[in-house]
């Protein structure tokens, strides 16, 4: 018996404006809604996906009344693959997230970043191929 990493639940105040920044971050398509929340993906998971293969999973928006308090314990980590983790740290901010410091330093080769709603995230060394 074992287990697959299906979805990550996200609790927020505004679904619709999480997933769609994370629509725009990660090339996700909403994959399912209701009231209260939104799931986005890469794909639509199956049954017979998820036993098959250990797919990326889903990130699932749930709206919630609390606001947030302190720094995450679990955060999303992103690695750019069309340009340089300066570019996608530029392009991140004119999607709406922000530059912040939980204790990181300046001597680190990856971002602190956060997202609309204040959830950390990082941006991590370029994939992209160098020439």
């Amino acid at each position: 018996m074992t287990s697959r990493f299906t979805e990550l639940a996200v609790d927020c105040h505004d679904p619709e404006t999480l997933a769609a920044f994370w629509c725009e971050v990660l090339d996700f398509k909403v994959i399912d809604r209701s009231e209260d929340k939104v799931e986005i993906g890469s794909w639509v998971p199956t049954v017979e996906d998820v036993r098959a293969h250990q797919m990326s999973p889903t990130l699932l928006f749930i709206q919630v009344s609390e606001g947030k308090t302190v720094k995450n314990r679990l955060h999303i980590d992103v690695s750019p693959i069309d340009g340089s983790t300066e570019d996608e740290v530029t392009r991140l901010l004119g999607l709406g997230a922000t530059k912040t410091d939980v204790g990181q330093g300046s001597d680190r080769n990856w971002v602190v970043m956060a997202d609309p709603e204040g959830n950390e995230f990082c941006v991590l060394r370029t994939l992209a191929l160098r020439n």
